[in-house]
């Protein structure tokens, strides 16, 4: 029964992939209920606990709405305005630059930046304005592997095609567990359902993964395989392929007779050394795979952020490319969104290795490094050493390899200024944070996730609440740091750029989105999307868009990247473990959300989470017991965590979740901080990456004690 005074209001869940439609209960100013909404053409009445919660985001305490300073020498924080922070930030930031070079500055984008269209519009002019080569984001610590294969067979990095999950008749998952988190890189709400669809009419689901995830539990079939190994059984399958005649590539293919020559020796006997898997299962679901009406292959986290992650997406690409499921009905197919980033040019095609790190000569990718390097770029000293750092909403302590010494380090900088919300255990260290509104108090439309979505639909959500008077949206934030920060270089760009600049970050990111509507060709305007806050169906993916769509110069697929070619002799020499080395491997939840999103206690009440999962032989071996507290060691550091024995992890091989390692001194997340758990990337290894760059955080060398 409705509440007296309530209001109902048609929302959105943008804090993470799915971005589920919501029908939120307003009472008082705040939320008192959420509810997934029944007419959203995607996400279908589907809701996930974190949509529940998203009203705790807004109501929470411990949430910024004022800019903060730190004192240094007492770690105090003190409320100060928005032009004193404002002129803070630009004066500090400018000196560095005019004093040390643009060098000096590094830049850190954290994952919520692509769920806030401010950020997409705004956010990322800003950071383009600032000429320094330090750029960093999540992107290397999670997809790097994905958007750089893009750019290499499709020409850019985000034409990535996801699984017609709708249509498909046999989906194979590797590293990948959408039941929890409802699709990455593959924007999919609701995939219980949708997989209760594919059962029914007659698919499968074949899952591969070193843990007997909620996807695998209910799969048609899953199969453990060793961490860091995925690519030796991708490659076999697409061995097979060749061998056994059963390729039916697409006519604007090159490269694939060298493909078959590269793989000659990759058989699923020499996978099933390597990897555990049996050759005899290969085998068969590339046969399976071959033979479908429709099959899409579909890598991600778990394939992305180990070792060899490129080669993983290479050869899941590879998959669908040759046996004709890429651009086909049921397969792996492009979207076709109301407002096409790629098309349009919004979203750069991205580039490789045009610059590298200072210190370990590590590549760029679309102008950013490795975030594994950031440390050692504040640590060592020299021309180019960074000095300044602007974090925009990242905890990259707890979200990149070996966080406490990038803790240490980012304590010795000269200054660091943060646009966030939360005092959390990166931002402790800020000298001062400027927090940007809620999810619920700015518009909003996927820029990105349209482009990923199994479904093409568009949804424009105006804000649920009003902004404070004293409040900044993060879009106004950017753009008052890039004016005041350019006014005060020395050095500064050309007129005609900044007046051009500015005209564009004077513009609202609605206004912006109502004119990419209105110009584009979807037909699909603003006032439509406004008459249908619930969204607008544009319909299932289409066929046939290849290779028109293409982003290469001669609109062909190069299959076989000299990239990709010359990391397999790299994967050949491939050191398996031996001895009494576990490999730790990470997961996630359906109630968390990366690095935050514990500090509300409706997502962090019930059972905990947090413990080190085991295969009890392992256990066993090492005379330990289920429930005890364990040493769990790597190369770089050591953490204390309970441990849980179960069937569910494949012998030598244990797991910890993403995002935990609260309760840091300077921390101001008071329920988090209460949150059991040690951070994963206490113990993963920033030496330990792909040849991407990105991190490999799965697959870790441990020892448990």
């Amino acid at each position: 029964m409705e509440q007296r005074g309530a209001e109902q209001r048609v929302g959105v869940c943008n804090l993470c992939e799915a971005m589920c439609g919501l029908v939120l209960t307003i009472e008082d100013g705040r939320v008192t209920g959420a509810r997934g909404n029944p007419d959203d053409p995607l996400s279908r009445g589907h809701i996930c606990p974190k949509g529940v919660a998203i009203g705790d985001v807004h109501a929470d305490p411990d949430r910024l709405r004022r800019p903060v300073r730190r004192d240094r020498s007492t770690g105090e924080w003190t409320e100060i305005g928005w032009d004193e922070a404002f002129d803070l930030v630009a004066e500090k930031v400018a000196a560095t630059i005019n004093e040390h070079g643009d060098d000096a500055l590094a830049i850190y984008l954290g994952n919520p930046n692509v769920h806030s269209l401010g950020a997409m519009t705004h956010g990322v002019a800003m950071v383009q304005s600032f000429r320094t080569r330090n750029k960093f984001s999540a992107t290397s610590v999670d997809q790097l592997p994905h958007q750089l294969i893009g750019h290499l067979l499709y020409g850019h990095q985000l034409l990535l095609p996801v699984p017609d999950i709708d249509r498909t008749s046999y989906f194979l998952v590797f590293g990948a567990n959408p039941m929890a988190s409802n699709g990455s890189l593959m924007t999919v709400p609701d995939f219980p359902a949708r997989l209760r669809e594919l059962d029914a009419r007659g698919g499968r689901m074949v899952v591969f993964d070193p843990r007997r995830t909620e996807t695998a539990k209910v799969a048609a079939e899953h199969h453990f395989v060793r961490p860091g190994t995925d690519a030796w059984v991708l490659l076999a399958m697409v061995h097979t392929l060749f061998a056994e005649g059963l390729t039916t590539p697409p006519p604007y293919v090159d490269g694939l007779d060298e493909v078959e020559r590269l793989l000659a020796d990759f058989t699923p006997e020499a996978a099933e050394r390597a990897s555990g898997v049996p050759a005899r299962v290969i085998t068969q679901v590339a046969r399976e795979f071959a033979a479908a009406d429709g099959a899409a292959a579909y890598g991600r986290i778990g394939v992305s952020t180990q070792e060899f992650g490129l080669v993983c997406q290479w050869a899941v690409q590879l998959l669908n490319l040759v046996t004709g499921n890429l651009d086909r009905v049921g397969g792996a197919m492009l979207t076709s969104p109301a407002i096409d980033a790629i098309g349009r040019g919004l979203i750069g095609r991205g580039h490789f290795d045009r610059h590298r790190s200072r210190v370990r000569q590590a590549p760029e990718f679309a102008g950013e490094l490795p975030v594994a390097v950031l440390r050692e770029e504040i640590e060592t000293a020299g021309e180019g050493q960074v000095r300044a750092l602007l974090t925009l909403a990242g905890n990259p302590v707890l979200s990149t390899p070996d966080g406490a010494a990038l803790d240490r380090a980012i304590e010795r900088l000269d200054f660091y200024a943060a646009v966030d919300f939360y005092i959390n255990e990166t931002t402790r260290r800020a000298d001062v944070i400027l927090p940007p509104t809620s999810h619920l108090e700015r518009d909003h439309y996927d820029l990105v996730f349209h482009l990923l979505a199994v479904r093409d639909t568009a949804r424009f959500s105006p804000a649920v609440f009003p902004k404070g008077r004293d409040q900044r949206h993060d879009w106004e934030i950017f753009r008052e740091i890039t004016a005041r920060v350019t006014g005060r270089l020395r050095d500064k760009p050309s007129l005609k750029r900044r007046l051009r600049r500015a005209a564009r970050l004077r513009l609202s990111p609605t206004l912006l989105i109502a004119t990419l509507l209105r110009t584009g060709r979807s037909g699909v305007t603003i006032t439509d999307l406004r008459k249908h806050p619930e969204g607008v169906d544009i319909g299932p993916l289409r066929p046939d868009q290849l290779p028109r769509r293409l982003g290469t110069r001669d609109k062909r697929i190069q299959a076989a990247p000299a990239l990709v070619v010359a990391d397999l002799d790299r994967l050949r020499g491939q050191e398996l473990p031996t001895g009494d080395e576990l490999l730790l491997i990470g997961r996630r939840h359906q109630r968390d959300c990366n690095s935050w999103l514990h500090n509300t206690t409706r997502l962090t009440k019930g059972r905990p989470r947090h413990q080190l999962l085991m295969h009890p032989d392992d256990l066993a071996a090492r005379g330990l017991t289920d429930g005890s507290v364990v040493k769990v060691t790597s190369r770089v550091g050591t953490v204390d965590v309970a441990v849980q024995a179960t069937d569910d992890m494949m012998p030598g091989v244990v797991s910890l979740p993403h995002g935990y390692g609260h309760g840091r001194a300077g921390a101001r997340l008071g329920v988090a901080d209460q949150v059991a758990g040690a951070s994963i990337n206490d113990l993963t290894d920033p030496d330990r990456l792909d040849v991407s760059g990105n991190a490999a955080l799965s697959g870790v060398p441990v020892t448990v004690a």
